[in-house]
């Protein structure tokens, strides 16, 4: 009996894929036809990000040849030059090769001391590279560069991020130990402890941080 019922099922079965071929490979010709795509799509996709990346490398190595001359009046102009194709390039850009053409950009900034632009550029590279572990570390210096210009809050904020951040920071101690500094000197007393608290909690083991947290703790509670 139940031969029966399975032989039925096969010809009702058939007989529906005979009725509906058309339409059946149609769909199955959209769907090879997608997955076609995907792969290529992906393909290019992967090609491009590793053009980008050397592209960025090559960048990186003209501002390692100039990085030493940043405020010279003789390297001015091949330094404007990098900037100019650099921001030629970042344009559009995302990920990793974004952030590290973001990168050099707020380098070259930092090393001018033209902190406002540096932490523009800075923001910038965080914002690009939101999804890789160069983000942290440019929250991190857009704070350096927001304090050089004396904004305490604003460094605060951006220190915050940079701990706080999905990926591992390796300078989080000492991010974290600048934001109880910050405090202390905006004179938030309640704050710059806490902040000290926290490296001792969180990296109780990185001695020279957590040391010197401990140390600020005993002179602000003395």
């Amino acid at each position: 009996m139940q031969n029966g019922n399975t032989q039925k099922e096969e010809d009702k079965f058939s007989e529906f894929v005979k009725r509906n071929r058309k339409g059946i490979y149609i769909i199955m010709g959209i769907i090879i036809f997608l997955f076609a795509g995907t792969i290529v799509y992906l393909s290019l996709e992967a090609g491009l990000r590793k053009k980008a990346i050397a592209e960025a490398e090559e960048l990186n190595s003209r501002y390692a040849e100039l990085h030493s001359s940043l405020k010279e009046e003789d390297s001015a102009e091949k330094v404007n030059a990098l900037l100019e194709d650099l921001n030629a390039f970042v344009k559009g850009k995302r990920g990793y090769a974004g952030a590290r053409g973001w990168t050099i950009i707020a380098q070259i900034h930092s090393g001018r001391e033209d902190w406002q632009n540096a932490e523009e550029s800075w923001r910038n590279a965080a914002k690009t590279g939101a999804k890789t572990y160069l983000a942290p570390a440019a929250f991190f210096n857009a704070a350096v560069a927001a304090e050089n210009q004396g904004k305490i809050d604003d460094a605060i904020e951006l220190l915050e991020k940079s701990v706080s951040y999905k990926f591992d920071f390796p300078s989080a101690p000492r991010a974290q130990f600048s934001i109880g500094r910050l405090n202390e000197q905006r004179g938030d007393i309640s704050a710059a402890v806490s902040a000290y608290r926290a490296i001792l909690t969180n990296w109780p083991n990185i001695e020279t941080w957590a040391n010197l947290a401990q140390s600020r703790i005993i002179a602000i509670e003395e």
